[in-house]
C-alpha cells in the first residue's frame, strides 16, 4: 500500500468513526422530548449522510484515475515533464509554468485525446493548481470512456 492510499485510508477511517459518533448523537437529540432538539437531530443525522457520499465520491474517483494511470503506463505514454525540482521532490513553481503551457497547447490542440487531458491535470498538479488538475482528470476519465 502506497503512503498515499494508506493516509486515504487513515482519514477515511477516522472520519468514518466521527460521523459514527455524530450519528448516535443525532439519534440521541431525535429521542428526546423538546422539538429544538429533534431539529437539531435530524440535521445532525443529514450531515453523516452528505458525508459519506463525499468520501464515496472522491474514493471512487482516485480508483479511477488510478486505474487510467495504470493504463496509460502500460501503453507507454506516460509524460516525462522536464522541470527543475526543489529539494523536497515539488517541482519550481517559474519551470513547472513553462511545461504546462506546452501541454495546454497539447491539450487545445487535441480535446478529444484523453492522454493530453490526463498529462495537463498532471501538469496543472504540478503548478498547484488542484482544482483545475481535478477537472482536467475527470475530462481525461470522461474522454478514455468512449476510447
Amino acid at each position: 500500500m502506497t503512503g498515499a492510499k494508506l493516509g486515504a485510508f487513515v482519514t477515511t477511517a477516522l472520519l468514518v468513526m466521527y460521523l459514527a459518533i455524530l450519528g448516535q448523537r443525532g439519534v440521541m437529540l431525535l429521542q428526546g422530548e423538546p422539538l429544538i432538539g429533534k431539529l437539531m437531530g435530524a440535521f445532525i443525522l443529514v450531515l453523516p449522510v452528505v458525508a459519506i457520499w463525499g468520501i464515496a465520491r472522491e474514493l471512487i474517483f482516485g480508483l479511477q484515475i488510478e486505474k487510467l494511470a495504470a493504463r496509460i503506463e502500460a501503453e507507454g505514454r506516460w509524460p516525462k515533464f522536464d522541470f527543475e525540482t526543489r529539494p523536497s521532490g515539488r517541482p519550481v513553481r517559474a519551470s513547472a509554468d513553462k511545461v504546462f503551457d506546452e501541454y495546454k497547447e497539447k491539450a487545445q490542440a487535441h480535446p478529444e485525446d484523453f492522454h493530453v487531458w490526463f498529462d495537463l491535470g498532471l501538469a496543472y498538479d504540478a503548478t498547484g493548481d488542484r482544482r483545475r488538475a481535478r477537472a482536467a482528470m475527470r475530462k481525461a476519465l470522461l474522454l478514455s470512456k468512449s476510447a
